[in-house]
């Protein structure tokens, strides 16, 4: 498939798959800054896309940042909708003790675009049968 990506900032980073069978590709920090602990700091990746219609653009965590400096997206999971054009915007949160640097051209989080679809929701007085019911939080055991 293909994306429009267009370049807000001549330091901007093109997203690029680290490996053949990666399903994220790498976003990139178009500026350095410091995350201090317990903290949230927001990095501009100096792109905004144009996705195809009926995709979304899913921001994730890269696990490395994740497990070994305590940084992630402060929203754990953002949305890029079809329709939007503004730049890419990927809050990190540090939960780790100690500050973490966040350097110019670094890699903070991947974009995996997916399909989706459209609900049309109907109100109903009554929901089809099933063995959970409404078993919520822990019904199906651990």
């Amino acid at each position: 498939m293909k994306v429009k990506i267009k370049k807000l900032d001549k330091k901007a980073v093109v997203p690029s798959y680290a490996s053949a069978g990666a399903a994220g590709a790498d976003l990139y920090a178009v500026e350095g800054k410091i995350v201090p602990a317990g903290q949230v700091v927001r990095f501009g990746t100096g792109i905004s896309v144009e996705l195809p219609t009926d995709t979304v653009g899913l921001v994730f965590a890269r696990s490395g940042l994740a497990t070994k400096r305590n940084l992630a997206p402060a929203n754990k999971v953002g949305v890029v909708d079809s329709d939007y054009r503004g730049e890419i915007i990927v809050a990190l949160h540090n939960f780790g003790m100690k500050d973490e640097e966040i350097v110019a051209g670094e890699r903070i989080a991947q974009l995996v675009i997916m399909p989706y679809y459209t609900a049309e929701f109907e109100i109903s007085d009554e929901l089809g049968v099933t063995a959970r019911g409404d078993g919520g939080f822990g019904s199906t055991g651990k």
